[in-house]
């Protein structure tokens, strides 16, 4: 497994539901990222395919059970899922940096071994100082 620190092919399946005003929006997205283990850490990365072309996405899953979701397109996102917890979270546009927060009410991690494979799962609200603009779940699942 000392290929973990320089990386190693992962697949990806994602799966996303948001609830904005009232409307449900599922989304589901299958890739071969890459995996890497950095300390306690694991990064899988991948490409996401949107109408604007490929967004480079980073999920870093953190030993104290927290999760850091990066977007690096046009608008930069970077949240911080922490269970039970409002965390301050940047979204940077072309046009100025956007105060958010989510509220993460569940946070679910497994990760196990032989191959290495894991579900990840997170449901949390996004606002806008006291505004909500959605309601959300995340379901993550790789294997390398």
């Amino acid at each position: 497994m000392d290929n973990l620190a320089t990386g190693v092919p992962v697949q990806i399946h994602l799966e996303t539901n948001i609830l904005q005003n009232g409307e449900t929006s599922n989304f589901v997205f299958d890739a071969t990222g890459q995996l890497v283990r950095v300390g306690t850490s694991i990064y899988i990365r991948y490409q996401e395919e949107t109408d604007n072309g490929r967004v480079p996405v980073t999920i870093k899953l953190m030993a104290n059970g927290d999760v850091k979701l990066t977007r690096s397109a046009e608008n930069r996102l970077q949240l911080i899922f922490s269970a039970g917890k409002r965390v301050a979270a940047r979204y940077r546009t072309p046009y100025g940096q956007l105060e958010v927060q989510t509220v993460t009410s569940s946070l679910d991690m497994e990760i196990l071994n032989q191959p290495l494979r894991g579900n990840v799962g997170i449901d949390y609200l996004l606002y806008a100082g006291s505004d909500l603009l959605g309601k959300y779940n995340i379901r993550l699942q790789f294997t390398i």
